[in-house]
């Protein structure tokens, strides 16, 4: 589940969580979730710290948090508008580098 760090998307992943148990319980048991993943984290921010820093406290003992996160980018922006991959639009950036790390990290999960 993509979370940013801001206030309105972690409120909406809390909402996201209680429909995901409503879910397993009523009609599929089996249902699990992969992870939480950080998305538009700008790393310089005391902000962005703190809800990372929730998240972990709140959900880390439950859902695996991934390592990898995604860090808030203009070329990210710029590749949506274009409607092109990260990979087209700039394979070398931080943002194509960070996706190519969970998709790594996903991949030594899943073996």
């Amino acid at each position: 589940i993509p979370v940013q760090t801001s206030y309105l998307p972690v409120i909406g992943f809390q909402e996201l969580i209680k429909t995901i148990g409503n879910v397993k319980r009523q009609l599929n048991p089996k249902l699990e979730i992969e992870g939480i993943l950080i998305t538009m984290l700008n790393k310089r921010t005391n902000y962005a710290k703190e809800i990372m820093e929730l998240l972990k406290n709140s959900y880390g003992s439950q859902v695996k948090i991934f390592e990898t996160a995604i860090p808030r980018s203009v070329k990210a922006e710029e590749s949506s508008t274009t409607g092109t991959s990260i990979f087209k639009y700039d394979k070398r950036s931080k943002v194509a580098e960070a996706y190519t790390a969970l998709a790594n990290e996903i991949g030594d999960t899943n073996v």
